[in-house]
């Protein structure tokens, strides 16, 4: 369950009070703390966030408020995903000039990588150069058997080896494996014989 940002305020301030003082603040000075008028609103505040685990706290115990191992993980995460930011300063033209902007936005990359579904392999080959996929490069891939027609997977072909191409499906029950280069053949096999092993997610190339 999501918390509220006067919510994340109390945690925040517990978390850097047990740090520098070594011990658990009480109620008391948490209001004084967050400049919060009344020990009930504090009270409130950390009732619901023990419910939703992100405290825990010992009963009739003084300074027995203390944050929870999920607040902890979730502050690494969001530090780790914090790190794999890279800023957006605007657009550059490959054609025509165009004005230089600087934007705030950014480009994170833990939508791809940190997540135990996707997978990294590097390219061999260039079957698939027309889609700008060079021999040498770095793929993204999502781990999963499903893929739809038209997308680039990683196909393991008779149990014995693997390719990266477009997959379509045919009549006949057969699977198309179709290169992205006009000097080569498509490899068209039964689809008994083909396992779909990821989808293509993102490519990373080094200069």
């Amino acid at each position: 369950m999501a918390i509220t940002r006067r919510q994340k305020e109390v945690l925040d301030f517990i978390a850097e009070y047990q740090v520098e003082n070594g011990f658990n603040p009480s109620y008391e000075e948490i209001a004084r703390g967050l400049k919060v008028s009344s020990i009930a609103t504090v009270h409130k505040h950390i009732s619901a966030l023990a419910k939703k685990n992100y405290l825990s706290r010992g009963a009739n115990q003084s300074r027995s408020v203390e944050v929870a191992p999920r607040y902890v993980q979730e502050k690494s995460r969001n530090k780790f995903e914090a790190s794999l930011e890279i800023p957006i300063h605007g657009t550059i033209a490959a054609g025509q000039p165009v004005q230089a902007f600087d934007t705030a936005d950014s480009l994170s990359f833990s939508d791809f990588v940190g997540r135990k579904e996707t997978y990294a392999l590097r390219v061999r080959g260039n079957s698939m150069v027309e889609d700008h996929i060079c021999d040498g490069d770095m793929i993204l891939v999502e781990n999963t058997a499903d893929a739809s027609d038209g997308q680039i997977v990683v196909a393991l072909v008779g149990d014995t080896e693997t390719t990266l191409k477009r997959i379509y499906r045919e009549q006949g029950n057969m699977i198309r494996l179709q290169p992205a280069n006009e000097t080569m053949s498509p490899i068209r096999v039964p689809a008994n014989q083909v396992k779909v092993r990821g989808r293509l997610l993102a490519v990373l190339r080094k200069y």
